[in-house]
């Protein structure tokens, strides 16, 4: 199962799938396309038939009418990730961070991610997962809008509030930079043909500090709540303000463990707590990520978009093979394996009673609603009537043979793990004949501001804290035994686990192994799925393999900022990237 014999075969299977999308074209965010485009991602009232046509657009008119202006500011919501997987979109990763660290595989090598599993990542080669010309795209429209707003005449209520969002917008936009490339260029007026386009990188320091005044500034022009779902919010600064000071505060940024930061991260994440208007969603966990709910801080709506419907949506890309999806982000045997019993046991502990003959029995509740594993049922019964020429039943049949594995009926898009994502799909219609459903991707929600604040408060030395929030997020998941009793190292490690399945395929985990300065030890070994075997008597024996051989290089800890850039601004590079 070494992924290496078969790239040709992948990479024709994405080629593929590119064609079948009718030839989507790299889209380069630049300041005409503000001219051509509204962003539709946020509904609107207005009559279409009253707006002037849209290529009439001038610089002039926009800065001159608040609606234009408006418009111009929604279309910087791109920079956020968001749910649809349009391969050549380079401002979003969402799924793409699960695969490029040790939580999935990645089934067709999209956004060039085998380049870093194989610790292959140069400044000429990472491709689509780079975030540097995209991001300062943003960030010099941003730029442009800030330099502007104050003088479009309208209403000074809608004025502040988009000022407000755009600052949060640039900032997140430097989180994103400073979270791949660590300190870099701080540019915070726009650019024009007499500009001089050297700017030195500042420190990470340096932007984390402007990154938080940005947020702060943001957060006191904010409302509390949104007009409509997907707005920036005080409580989205905040709670993007918390997860940069966490960062800021870890291993890979703090080396002395200066405690005032963890301090900061703390205060942070208590300070969104204490807005006392979310509530951890304590019905089904699976809606959590499907339905508009009390949990959310933050999110980003995914436009339906008839004509890419049924190629960008979660389920087509997370689904099993046998179900007409693509297995494209299958999650590995390691998070299957951090995933403890349903008494909160991690499967290594003696007294769990984990068998790994018997491997999906008496799991963590979150197991369940999160992954889909062989016999778990998936869809609608009626979904499976004409899914095969023999028939079947909704389960997932993962097993050497069965209907979703390589050997099964669409054998190429078969998961190479033997597992495929629950998480994020909405399995209550049929998204092979009916209309995408509109997604919407958690850029925060309370149960990661726990997190974040159970490990700031064991950093400082509130065990007691520490264990009580996580507690919490247990319990909420199902788990009724509550920690008790763990301390130093070992509670660092339940923390560390917790979130790793807690915040699972939502892009933490890539960065987390890095700021804990652990990357080394969690992606410089084989990513392992299982082969499941049925035997003449109907049980299954499960073989634990390899699927693809990783290989991570110190140099990993960071991106290489991109090659053309280096040579145009003589940037200082990335260390064991020149």
């Amino acid at each position: 199962m070494n992924y290496n014999s078969t790239t040709n075969k992948y990479q024709d299977m994405k080629n593929y799938k590119n064609n079948k999308l009718i030839n989507i074209k790299k889209k380069v965010f630049i300041l005409a396309s503000f001219f051509i485009t509204i962003a539709s991602f946020i509904s609107c009232s207005e009559d279409p038939l009253d707006k002037i046509p849209l290529d009439s657009y001038t610089d002039a008119s926009v800065w001159n009418d608040l609606k234009l202006a408006e418009a111009f500011a929604n279309n910087l919501y791109t920079v956020l990730p968001s749910t649809q997987h349009n391969w050549n979109d380079r401002t979003n990763r969402s799924w793409i961070l699960s695969t490029a660290c040790d939580e999935a595989f990645n089934n067709f090598n999209d956004y060039d991610v085998w380049n870093l599993n194989s610790g292959a990542l140069t400044p000429d080669n990472a491709g689509n997962f780079n975030t540097w010309k995209p991001a300062y795209a943003t960030i010099q429209n941003c730029n442009i809008f800030l330099s502007r707003i104050d003088n479009v005449p309208g209403d000074e209520a809608t004025r502040k509030r988009l000022k407000g969002e755009v600052i949060f917008l640039r900032a997140f936009a430097y989180f994103k930079l400073t979270s791949d490339y660590g300190g870099v260029p701080l540019v915070t007026a726009p650019f024009d043909l007499n500009s001089n386009f050297k700017v030195d990188r500042s420190t990470y320091d340096q932007c984390i500090d402007f990154i938080v005044t940005e947020l702060d500034k943001s957060a006191e022009l904010l409302p509390l709540t949104a007009s409509s779902l997907g707005r920036v919010t005080k409580g989205a600064a905040l709670a993007i303000k918390s997860r940069a000071l966490l960062y800021a505060a870890s291993p890979q940024w703090n080396t002395s463990n200066d405690v005032s930061k963890w301090k900061k991260a703390s205060d942070a994440a208590k300070a969104v707590i204490d807005l006392n208007i979310y509530q951890l969603y304590d019905k089904n966990y699976e809606d959590l990520f499907t339905t508009n709910n009390s949990e959310i801080i933050f999110c980003r709506l995914s436009s339906k978009d008839p004509q890419w419907s049924a190629f960008n949506g979660v389920e087509m890309f997370n689904s099993p093979s046998g179900f007409h999806g693509w297995a494209n982000f299958a999650p590995s045997q390691g998070l299957v394996d951090a995933y403890g019993t349903a008494d909160g046991k991690d499967i290594t502990d003696p007294t769990s009673g984990y068998n790994p003959q018997k491997p999906y029995v008496n799991r963590d509740p979150r197991f369940y609603k999160n992954i889909v594993y062989d016999g778990r049922a998936y869809g609608k019964p009626e979904f499976c009537k004409d899914r095969y020429d023999v028939g079947s039943s909704n389960k997932a049949e993962f097993y050497e043979g069965g209907l979703d594995s390589p050997q099964g009926w669409d054998n190429w898009n078969a998961s190479k793990t033997r597992y495929t994502f629950r998480k994020y799909c909405d399995t209550t219609y049929n998204y092979n004949s009916e209309t995408q459903t509109n997604k919407a991707w958690i850029i925060s929600r309370l149960g990661e501001i726990y997190l974040n604040y159970a490990e700031a408060q064991f950093k400082l030395g509130n065990e007691g804290t520490a264990i009580q929030y996580l507690n919490t997020i247990r319990q909420r998941a199902g788990i009724t035994v509550p920690l008790a009793g763990l301390t130093g190292s070992a509670l660092e490690n339940k923390i560390r686990n917790e979130r790793q399945v807690e915040l699972c395929l939502e892009g933490f985990r890539y960065y987390d192994v890095r700021r804990w300065k652990i990357a080394d030890v969690t992606e410089n070994k084989p990513l392992m799925g299982v082969v499941i075997t049925k035997n003449g008597d109907g049980s299954k024996t499960y073989t634990y393999t390899k699927v693809q051989d990783r290989i991570f290089k110190p140099q990993q800890y960071l991106l290489p900022i991109p090659r053309d850039e280096t040579n145009r601004t003589s940037l200082v590079q990335n260390p064991g990237y020149n």
